[in-house]
């Protein structure tokens, strides 16, 4: 899996299919958006879109 270098969402494309940003082989933590509308995590994070993130995206 790979992390997007700007909104953090993991997918396996070079690509963010998100923001279309770059994305990263080197991330950590894992956090699974189910409810981004109910979710204070999702709020806090600036998550808008269900799905599964990195807490830590590097280069």
């Amino acid at each position: 899996m790979r992390a997007c270098l700007k909104c953090k969402y993991l997918t396996n494309d070079e690509i963010c299919p998100i923001c279309h940003s770059p994305t990263s082989e080197n991330w950590i933590g894992l956090l699974i958006v189910l409810n981004p509308e109910k979710s204070e995590i999702a709020k806090k994070a600036n998550i808008k879109i269900k799905g599964k993130y990195a807490l830590s995206v590097k280069e």
